[in-house]
């Protein structure tokens, strides 16, 4: 677990899961770079941690990706590990679903996937490591009522990553994703208001309802996903490539 010389890059990086993981390898000697769309937002984590570099950048922007990253690789060197970790979750009826906001979800949480692994995997000299990990979801490995859009966007991740750990097989970097279940993030928390008036219930009865879709009835902690992305950054899993690591309190 020991990152000191590494340049890691994580998108979505100022708040819940992605600072979470940024925080844990800027902990074990990475120079990490974090990204978002609200510059305040990343300032302010970047002060919590020594190591953590904020860049605002919006995934769904090519030029913004590109520009970007060529940026953080002047100042801190090629991406060796790069977590693609920015994403919006919105649900809704099918029927209702306008192209506009299917197109949204797409353009950021699978068009950002791409430019991210394409921007990042451009830095890195054929012989040097790398890590490229996405979060996708257990939306990613089933799919979820409601939230036919994001399930598609979650699936296309996951076939994004097969693909690329085949092309690269040949060179030391592996692809991998995380698919979580419900986490007690600041995204499940805002689905709560919501649940309260639809179900007639409280506050607790609304995370209830959350948490069993778990398959434990439990909500996930976001160390639970650091601990396995720090895995997935390790040298013991070299050899882990193309793979859905799913993270639900038993089998999806």
């Amino acid at each position: 677990m020991d990152h000191r010389g590494k340049h890691a890059l994580v998108t979505g990086g100022g708040t819940g899961i992605g600072l979470d993981i940024a925080t844990a390898l800027a902990a074990a000697g990475a120079e990490v770079t974090i990204t978002g769309r609200r510059a305040a937002v990343l300032q302010e984590a970047a002060a919590t941690a020594e190591r953590l570099h904020p860049l605002p950048m919006d995934v769904s922007d090519e030029t913004a990706v590109r520009a970007g990253i060529a940026a953080a690789v002047t100042e801190r060197g090629p991406v060796q590990i790069c977590i693609a970790n920015a994403g919006i979750a919105t649900g809704g009826a099918f029927g209702d679903t306008t192209l506009a906001q299917w197109r949204q979800m797409m353009a950021i949480n699978l068009d950002g996937v791409f430019l991210t692994f394409q921007a990042a995997l451009a830095t890195l000299p054929p012989e040097m490591a790398g890590r490229m990990i996405v979060v996708s979801s257990i939306a990613g490995v089933r799919g979820l009522k409601g939230a036919v859009p994001y399930t598609v966007a979650k699936h296309g991740v996951i076939g994004l990553i097969r693909g690329l750990s085949e092309e690269y097989m040949r060179r030391p970097v592996t692809f991998n994703a995380l698919c979580p279940g419900y986490v007690d993030t600041d995204i499940v928390a805002a689905q709560i208001p919501g649940l309260m008036r639809r179900h007639d219930t409280d506050r607790d009865g609304a995370r209830a309802a959350i948490a069993a879709g778990n398959r434990h009835r439990k909500l996930l902690e976001v160390d639970e996903i650091t601990a396995a992305a720090l895995w997935l950054c390790s040298d013991g899993a070299r050899s882990v490539n193309g793979q859905t690591i799913q993270i639900a309190g038993g089998q999806v």
